[in-house]
């Protein structure tokens, strides 16, 4: 499989994954560097009104997630570890989370990423340690699709 036809099908994998059809992401993907947007609803406030933390974690954790496995051609990785920090609050318009991969070894990825709002300002970071697991991406949802 080439650079283009993996991070392709990673693409498709994360467009596919079950909870996206809640968040209705929009993604674009190349090696190193993923960046995803999704558009706000009141479904995703807390009772304050605005967007719950759990929205900017998923937004930066996946934008730094699929950017390290732009790296890794042969099997899934997982989150080991992820800090996030909420900066400012937001409830109109979009988010849209940058990430991207600062370090790498046989065994494992650093990655961050960085959350903005309709306005182009940051709204949140995050940065995480991703390790190699033992799954074959070829037996990821819609990898081979």
């Amino acid at each position: 499989m080439t650079e283009a036809e993996h991070i392709q099908a990673l693409k498709r994998t994360y467009l596919a994954e079950p909870n996206n059809a809640y968040y209705r992401p929009e993604a674009k993907f190349e090696k190193g560097r993923t960046e995803i947007t999704i558009e706000l609803k009141e479904d995703f406030y807390h009772s304050a009104g605005g967007v719950h933390g759990s929205v900017y974690f998923k937004l930066l954790d996946d934008a730094a997630f699929f950017a390290a496995n732009t790296l890794e051609t042969e099997v899934f990785l997982l989150t080991n570890a992820f800090t996030t920090y909420l900066t400012k609050p937001v409830s109109k318009g979009i988010m849209r989370a940058v990430g991207t991969v600062v370090n790498q070894n046989q065994s494992q990825y650093v990655a961050e990423s960085v959350v903005y709002n309709s306005d182009k300002k940051e709204i949140g970071r995050g940065s995480g340690l991703f390790v190699r697991s033992k799954i074959p991406l070829q037996e990821t949802l819609n990898y081979l699709a």
